[in-house]
């Protein structure tokens, strides 16, 4: 069974409370509405590029790591909503062979 999804919002509110950092503090330092802050705390907004460089920055961590944490949520809704629909869908026959006319496979 998948692990629930857990919103990226969940482990930056550990950060800022390790920290003992508030949402608008956070957002202060880095420049940005408070209202990205507490809304990505809330599950309300995904961090986007801009906010994970911010965020990369600032806890000297790649940005890629916050990205990560989004698209790994995102995956887990998206299989706990429609895994099961998709599983049911056909796939692709690999045979081997090459097809004719463009590369493109037989329709099985």
């Amino acid at each position: 069974m998948a692990r629930s999804a857990i919103y990226p919002g969940e482990h930056l509110a550990e950060q800022l409370e390790a920290l003992d950092m508030s949402a608008a503090e956070l957002a202060r330092k880095l420049r940005v509405p408070a209202n990205r802050i507490t809304e990505i705390l809330n599950g309300q907004r995904a961090i986007t590029g801009d906010t994970a460089l911010r965020l990369g920055h600032f806890f000297h961590t790649s940005p890629q790591f916050w990205l990560n944490l989004q698209t790994i949520y995102e995956l887990r809704v998206a299989e706990e909503k429609s895994g099961e629909a998709i599983k049911s869908l056909p796939t692709l026959l690999r045979t081997g062979k090459k097809a004719r006319g463009g590369g493109h496979p037989h329709p099985a």
